[in-house]
């Protein structure tokens, strides 16, 4: 009889992980409480209105379509249940063999309670939704009242430097300098201010000094204003409260500025290492567990090349996802495993039109080449050929009209 897998999470990690495993081997459960994939690195465009939110979500029973054997529930996980092999599910419980977790990670509040009940953030298909109603509904009202003069209503401030960051700054200021005015002809642009808090001394400190270099220069051509070693410390009565005593006015907060690993109930406090993240060894099985595997966001491995733990990004997750499933695989069959070894490719981030810097190993990149770059590895991680094709019209469309017609404001009078 086979053993059964229980995969929790369909992100990257989740689906590369069934990608992989051999179900002749294995019977396979997939759990999300969302029925589809979400493609993390686009969000922001989906805010700033320049893709839809059908293009980068992926319906998870479509995707996995031709495996016949393939359980797919939609539930969410409350806890496991370690010595009963159990999953404590909103629906019920499910049993498993061996459990897979790649629930991913969520925003990093800091504990600042004010901050997370007000700030907008980027971790879901629907945060984008939400940020581009919100961004549209503040202009139609300025344009339906000249009156307006309060500074809140024209400022956008963006918390964290990091890729999610800059690339939603300058996504925001390309709106401002060519796309808005057409459709709001009336409201003094140049009131509208866009900042980017990081409290750092520079943006992108994961890449190299000259991606940070000239991702400052792109933004500031923008006319983005950058603030640097500054810290939020506290949002309210649209109001932005800074460590300096500074403050700045603005009824648009979004917050870039950390990850924290996703948790379920049941595992015991010496199992966890900062961040919330679930002590592995090589082989990401989780420390103290004999059957249950952490992936990605969720998973803190120590190895000689990364003694602190690995980067919570999207090639980290799939990499491990893709070593797990063959392991699992070569376990079955009495095969000797093969320990997790992460080679980073590079980072990349792109600044706007013509605008992106790019990190390989044996070269940095900036400019319309770079841009043309992050485009392609874009593309080609997107999970189906018609929603390439999708974003790829769209932004050939943006690039030679500097437009888009997807400012759609989609929600309940409720």
């Amino acid at each position: 009889m086979k053993k059964k897998i229980v995969v929790v999470g369909a992100g990257f990690a989740g689906i590369s992980f069934i990608q992989k495993i051999d179900f002749s081997l294995y019977d396979v459960t997939l759990i999300d409480k969302l029925n589809h994939h979400q493609f993390q690195p686009l969000f922001y465009q989906v805010a700033s209105s320049q893709i839809e939110p059908s293009s980068i979500s992926f319906p998870i029973r479509n995707i996995f379509r031709k495996i016949k054997n393939l359980h797919i529930i939609m539930s969410e996980v409350l806890q496991v249940n370690s010595e009963e092999n159990k999953l404590i599910c909103d629906y019920g419980t499910l049993s498993y063999d061996i459990l897979v977790l790649a629930l991913g990670g969520k925003t990093q509040f800091y504990n600042n309670k004010s901050i997370e009940s007000q700030a907008f953030t980027l971790k879901s298909t629907y945060d984008a939704i939400r940020i581009r109603n919100h961004i549209l509904e503040l202009f139609e009202e300025i344009n339906r009242d000249k009156n307006i003069k309060k500074a809140a209503n024209f400022n956008f401030v963006i918390v964290g430097g990091g890729a999610t960051g800059v690339e939603t700054a300058g996504a925001f200021a390309e709106i401002k300098k060519f796309i808005l005015p057409k459709d709001f002809k009336e409201i003094p642009y140049d009131k509208i201010k866009i900042y980017l808090i990081e409290g750092g001394k520079s943006c992108l400190g994961n890449m190299s000094l000259k991606a940070q270099k000239y991702s400052e220069i792109y933004l500031k051509k923008l006319g983005v204003e950058i603030i640097y070693n500054e810290l939020v410390t506290d949002y309210k009565e649209d109001i932005v409260y800074l460590k300096s005593g500074s403050k700045i006015p603005s009824k648009t907060l979004i917050w870039a500025a950390g990850i924290t690993a996703n948790q379920l109930k049941g595992f015991q406090e010496e199992q966890y290492s900062g961040g919330n993240r679930l002590i592995c060894n090589r082989n990401n099985l989780v420390t103290g567990e004999t059957n249950i595997y952490a992936l990605g966001d969720m998973c803190y491995m120590k190895t000689p090349k990364y003694p602190k733990g690995h980067p919570q990004v999207a090639n980290v997750a799939i990499n491990q996802a893709k070593n797990l499933a063959k392991n699992l695989n070569k376990l079955s069959l009495n095969k000797q495993l093969k320990d997790f070894e992460y080679k980073d490719l590079g980072s990349m981030a792109t600044i706007g039109k013509n605008k992106a810097v790019v990190d390989f190993s044996f070269i940095q990149l900036k400019g319309y080449i770079a841009w043309l770059i992050w485009m392609f590895l874009h593309l080609m991680l997107i999970l189906s050929v018609r929603n390439k094709l999708v974003i790829f019209i769209n932004w050939a469309w943006n690039y030679f009209k500097n437009d888009s017609s997807l400012r759609l404001i989609l929600k309940s009078k409720k």
